[in-house]
């Protein structure tokens, strides 16, 4: 099991308080967590990853293990102490503004 921790808004729209967790296969990655957050919350489609391109929508970021997960590709393998449950993966929502 995948834990994830949502920021606020995302936790309200899905009515979950807390993390959630999810099953992502045998070696998850982020596109993988992404998929199974999504089938089992299916109100939080297109709020994380654009609907078309599944790409991450501004303003979203994922942090694991201290390691901003961001930018790296999408079917690279989570770390081993978010596939084991030790640690969960973060979705943050950034901040911006002047």
């Amino acid at each position: 099991m995948i834990r994830v921790v949502l920021p606020a808004h995302l936790r309200t729209l899905a009515r979950v308080k807390g993390e959630v967790t999810v099953e992502a296969g045998e070696t998850p990655t982020l596109r993988s967590v992404l998929d199974a957050l999504e089938a089992g919350y299916p109100m939080l489609s297109g709020t994380i990853r654009a609907h078309v391109t599944l790409e991450r929508r501004p303003f979203l970021r994922f942090f694991a293990c201290g390691e901003d997960l961001s930018h790296e590709p999408a079917g690279r393998p989570l770390p081993a102490e978010v596939a084991s449950g030790a640690e969960p993966l973060l979705v943050v929502g950034a901040i911006a503004g002047g």
